[in-house]
C-alpha cells in the first residue's frame, strides 16, 4: 500500500501553479470547494495570499511542477506521433478492454461509483462537522462576547453563501450521521435548507446573509431557559408553554446586544409565527411576516418533525413533508411551501422507499433542479455492500419510486444494509462534483 504523501511547509510567496497545497484554516475560512487541491492558476495563488496566511503545507509527490514546465515539449512530442502509432495504441486499448468480461467490468464500475460516492459523502460530513463546531462556539460566546459571536455567525453564513452562490447547480446530500450536539445540528440544518430556499427565490446576497444569520441564531433565546422547557412537549402546562414561548423574546434581546441587522433580527422574532396568525408571540399573519421569516418558520418546523427532542417521535422525511402539506397549507406561505416541496423532492433525503421493481432503497441525493428524480442506494441481497447500486433515477427512465415505507417495516436484511439514519442531517455540494453511479 502506498504511503501517504509527505508535506512540507512553504511561504505563500513561494507558491507556484502546479503545487498540491493543503489549507489548514478550515473549510469555512476560504472560498475554495476543497481544502486540499492542486493550484491551477495565478488567481488562486492571489486569493490564498489575500487570506493573510503566511505559510501552508504542500505535497511534492502530488504536485505537477515538472509537468507544467514541460507542457510545451510534451505537446510538440504528442503532435509528432504518427497516425499509425496512435491507431495502434487505440487498438491495444480496445483489445485490453475486450479481455475483461462484461460482468467483471460492471462490478468494477459499481465499486468505483460506490467509492466515489462515499468519498464525496465523507467530505460533506467533515464540512458539516466543522460548521456545527463553529455554531457551538458562537452560541456559547453570545452572552459574554455578543459582538464576537455576531462576527462568527456572519463569517459562517458568508462561507455558506459564497460556496452556494458560486455553484451553477447544487446537490443536497444526506449525511450518514449528524455531528455535534442536537442544538447545533438543528441550527446548521435549518440554515443550510433556508439558504437553499433563498437561492431558489433568487434572493440578493445581502438578503441571503440576513436569512442565514437569522436562521443560524433563531433559537439563541433558548439559552436563557431552564433545560426542561427548551423543547415544547405535549404535557406542558399553560405556564410551561408560556415559559417556552418566551425564548423568542430572549432571542430578540440577544440579537440587539449582538448588533444584528434588522433583517436577521426579524427572522429570530418571527420564526414561530404562522401565515394564518396562529403562531407566537405576536400572532402575525403572512402580510406582517418578512419573506425570510416565512422561509425559516417552515424549515424549522420540518427539521423538528424529522429530528424531535424525543427520537421515538421522529417522522420520516416523506411523512414530515406530507404532514406539512396536509396540515400546514394554512400555516405557511403557499408559494414557499410549494417551492420547498419542489426543492426537497416528493421523497426527501433520508426517505426509505420501495421502487417499481419491488427493491428497497434510501434516497441519498436530490438535485434541486430534478426534484422528482433523486439518487438512491438500492438494496439487493445478492450484491455485496461495497457494490450496492447507486442509481440516479433521472437516467433510469424505466425505474421509479412506488411508495415510501417506514424503516421499521423493512425486512431485516434491507434494514441492516440501508441503515436509515436516526438523525437527519443535510449538506450541499456543487452538482457537477457529484459522482455518477
Amino acid at each position: 500500500m502506498k504511503s501517504a504523501a509527505s508535506t512540507i511547509q512553504i511561504d505563500v510567496d513561494s507558491l507556484r501553479v502546479g503545487m498540491f497545497i493543503h489549507l489548514d484554516v478550515g473549510w469555512m475560512s476560504h472560498p475554495f470547494p476543497l481544502s486540499s487541491f492542486r493550484l491551477s492558476s495565478a488567481e488562486q495563488i492571489g486569493i490564498i495570499r489575500s487570506l493573510g496566511i503566511k505559510q501552508l503545507r504542500w505535497s511534492p509527490e502530488q504536485s505537477a511542477l515538472m509537468e507544467a514546465q514541460d507542457e510545451a515539449a510534451r505537446a510538440i512530442e504528442a503532435a509528432a506521433q504518427s497516425s499509425g502509432a496512435a491507431a495502434g495504441a487505440a487498438r491495444g486499448d480496445a483489445a485490453a478492454n475486450a479481455e475483461e468480461p462484461p460482468e467483471l467490468a460492471a462490478r468494477r464500475q459499481r465499486r468505483a461509483a460506490v467509492a466515489a460516492q462515499r468519498s464525496a459523502l465523507a467530505l460533506c460530513e467533515r464540512q458539516f462537522a466543522e460548521a456545527t463546531r463553529e455554531c457551538k462556539v458562537l452560541t456559547d460566546q453570545a452572552v459574554a462576547e455578543p459582538h464576537a459571536a455576531r462576527d462568527k455567525a456572519q463569517a459562517l453564513t458568508q462561507a455558506f453563501v459564497d460556496k452556494m452562490l458560486g455553484a451553477h447547480d447544487v446537490c443536497i446530500r444526506l449525511l450518514t450521521e449528524a455531528a455535534g450536539d442536537r442544538a447545533s445540528s438543528h441550527a446548521v440544518n435549518v440554515t443550510l435548507i433556508s439558504l437553499l430556499m433563498g437561492r431558489c427565490f433568487g434572493l440578493a446576497q445581502p438578503e441571503m446573509l440576513d436569512l442565514g444569520v437569522g436562521a443560524l441564531l433563531h433559537d439563541i433565546g433558548k439559552a436563557d431557559l431552564p433545560p426542561r422547557v427548551r423543547h415544547r412537549e405535549e404535557h406542558f402546562t399553560a405556564s410551561e408553554a408560556k415559559f417556552y414561548e418566551e425564548h423568542v423574546g430572549h432571542g430578540v434581546a440577544h440579537a440587539l446586544k449582538m448588533g444584528l441587522s434588522p433583517g436577521a433580527t426579524m427572522v429570530i422574532a418571527q420564526h414561530h409565527e404562522h401565515a394564518d396568525g396562529s403562531g407566537f408571540p405576536l400572532k402575525l399573519g403572512t402580510e406582517r411576516m418578512s419573506p425570510m421569516s416565512r422561509i425559516v418558520a417552515l424549515v424549522n418546523r420540518y427539521d423538528n418533525l424529522c429530528n424531535p427532542h424525543l427520537p421515538a417521535r421522529a417522522l420520516t422525511p416523506h411523512e414530515s413533508l406530507s404532514l406539512l402539506f396536509a396540515q400546514g397549507k394554512t400555516k405557511y406561505d403557499t408559494a414557499i411551501l410549494g417551492a420547498f416541496i419542489k426543492m426537497m423532492g416528493v421523497y426527501p433525503l433520508g426517505s426509505v422507499v420501495q421502487l417499481t421493481d419491488d427493491r428497497f432503497a434510501i434516497v441519498v441525493g436530490v438535485n434541486s433542479s430534478r426534484p422528482l428524480k433523486p439518487r438512491v442506494v438500492v438494496h439487493d441481497p445478492k450484491v455485496p455492500p461495497d457494490e450496492a447500486a447507486i442509481l440516479d433515477l433521472e437516467t433510469t427512465p424505466n425505474l421509479g419510486i412506488r411508495r415510501s415505507v417506514r424503516p421499521q417495516t423493512l425486512p431485516a436484511d434491507a434494514l441492516a444494509a440501508l441503515a436509515p439514519r436516526p438523525r437527519i442531517a443535510y449538506f450541499f455540494e456543487p452538482a457537477s462534483q457529484e459522482p455518477e453511479g
